[in-house]
């Protein structure tokens, strides 16, 4: 068996936890409301557009390919002349949400759970979704000594998802249940680990689980380097076998302040998207290329173009799978307190997202207010505070 992919993720991971922590701390928690606040808040920039810089967060990971792709080969710098890209790297989606808080990012790339705790603890919603970015890339593999003929029994099994609360952890608890199951913190018999997906791999090698449900690169990486068993991609158990796993947020007031700027990067955005979809050989190449000029690592070759080619690069956001995301995430209590079902969500997606409100889903509060047309300069939405 390989361990590439470990030895090569291992090194990223320490990386970006270093880093991670260094940006989240980095602002005031109450910096998006000053007037200057090294946004570009205030006098227009040199550029013509309103900020000097945006600073966005992803991951490195597969299903960031936009912004991944898009900062490597320049495309977002293409589409905002003038305007600095500040890209930080992160390991998780809290890592992201909380350098929002703190002020240290103004948009970021994270999975629909941190996507739905960062607007319900937001002050007034201030972090909403702008965009979709990818859809699937995520699959349940089983150790080749737990698997059987007749499938996989998850009944006295011990699996692992990355970190409690996000997309694969909620998935992975969902299908539990359903099978009519529960997990061992509740007093049933499957034990779920929720640690980094390198340590995944780790315990994979060892035979300390008997399956996990992860991302890529990571699912292939269990199944081309370590013998792991494909049981199913997640996208088949949703309708239309599409489902967010990638979602574009924004800090609002940023949004507000500087729409000019938010609406060129939503061009890119889906310009990248776009380049990506053309060719995504290409993609998986320059994937690794990112990992080795920022990271000193890379992935086996193969590895990384079966990843890239078991993602959905797509700007949808699925809004009705976010939705469906959030009631899966309240029932096993990932939302707070409060009754299931009772929180306001009519506000998630920015309007600037088509068809969001349209899917709100029923009882979930008022409608979005509409951009303020008075506001609005040559076609740019205004965003509501």
């Amino acid at each position: 068996m390989k361990n590439s992919g470990v030895a090569a993720y291992a090194v990223c991971a320490a990386a970006v936890a270093a880093a991670a922590l260094t940006w989240s701390t980095a602002g005031d928690s109450s910096s998006w409301l000053a007037p200057d606040n090294g946004r570009g808040d205030g006098p227009a920039a040199s550029s013509g557009y309103t900020a000097e810089s945006i600073r966005v967060g992803y991951f490195p990971a597969v299903g960031h390919a936009i912004p991944i792709i898009g900062v490597e080969r320049g495309i977002f710098d293409e589409r905002m002349p003038g305007v600095r890209v500040e890209p930080k790297i992160f390991d998780s989606g809290p890592q992201a949400v909380e350098s929002m808080f703190a002020g240290s990012i103004d948009i970021a790339y994270v999975g629909p759970g941190p996507a739905l705790n960062a607007f319900l603890n937001s002050e007034n919603g201030r972090i909403r979704i702008l965009s979709g970015a990818a859809s699937g890339g995520t699959s349940f593999v089983a150790h080749p000594g737990s698997a059987s003929g007749d499938g996989f029994d998850f009944a006295h099994k011990r699996v692992a998802a990355p970190q409690i609360g996000n997309t694969q952890d909620v998935s992975l608890r969902h299908h539990i249940a359903g099978q009519g199951l529960q997990t061992a913190d509740k007093g049933g018999s499957v034990v779920v680990y929720n640690v980094p997906n390198p340590d995944i791999v780790t315990l994979f090698v060892k035979g300390e689980i008997d399956g996990a449900w992860v991302p890529e690169p990571w699912a292939t990486i269990l199944v081309e380097e370590h013998g792991g068993l494909r049981l199913f991609y997640e996208e088949s158990m949703w309708p239309d076998g599409k489902f967010a796993t990638v979602l574009l947020i924004a800090d609002m007031a940023y949004a507000r302040d500087h729409p000019d700027v938010i609406s060129a990067w939503l061009d890119a955005h889906d310009n990248a998207a776009k380049v990506i979809n053309s060719d995504k050989d290409a993609a998986g190449v320059e994937f690794n290329e990112f990992l080795q000029s920022h990271f000193g690592q890379r992935l086996d070759g193969g590895v990384v173009n079966a990843a890239v080619h078991n993602t959905l690069v797509t700007t949808d956001p699925l809004a009705d799978t976010v939705y469906e995301f959030a009631e899966r995430a309240d029932r096993l209590g990932y939302m707070g307190r409060g009754e299931a079902g009772s929180r306001d969500l009519s506000r998630l997606f920015s309007e600037h997202v088509a068809g969001a409100e349209a899917q709100t889903p029923a009882g979930s509060g008022p409608s979005e207010p509409a951009p303020d047309s008075a506001g609005a300069q040559d076609g740019v939405v205004v965003w509501q505070s």
